[in-house]
């Protein structure tokens, strides 16, 4: 029974380790629709001001826009999300034909792409 008691924390250890390495894998896979042919250019995005790295196809994903009022907002499953106007790219270069959410919980919205004019 003891020896039962000393296990525990390291099972419970174990399986929190497992249940985190599950959910950031989730995080990081490219979404269902994500073209794999498209990987360059997302990796070529930059953040506004800062020159890093605006995130992966992880990160990125097709979404719908609007304007409301005097900014744009995106949507994030069911959610608008306002997007801060700093993190606008002012990219023509769009081949996806569609706007682009660059985001991640931790972050919020790192980078947007409209979707290209007609």
């Amino acid at each position: 029974m003891a020896s039962d008691r000393a296990r525990r924390p390291r099972r419970l250890a174990i399986a929190l380790t497992v249940i985190v390495g599950a959910a950031t894998a989730a995080i990081a896979a490219p979404p269902p629709n994500a073209n794999p042919a498209w990987a360059p250019w997302f990796r070529s995005l930059v953040q506004p001001g800062t020159g890093l790295s605006c995130c992966s196809i992880s990160d990125c994903r097709q979404t719908e826009y609007r304007i409301t009022h005097d900014h744009y907002e995106a949507l994030l499953g069911k959610i608008w999300l306002p997007v801060p106007p700093d993190k606008i790219l002012r990219r023509t270069d769009n081949p996806t034909g569609h706007a682009i959410l660059c985001w991640t919980p931790v972050q919020g919205v790192i980078c947007f792409i409209r979707a290209p004019e007609s």
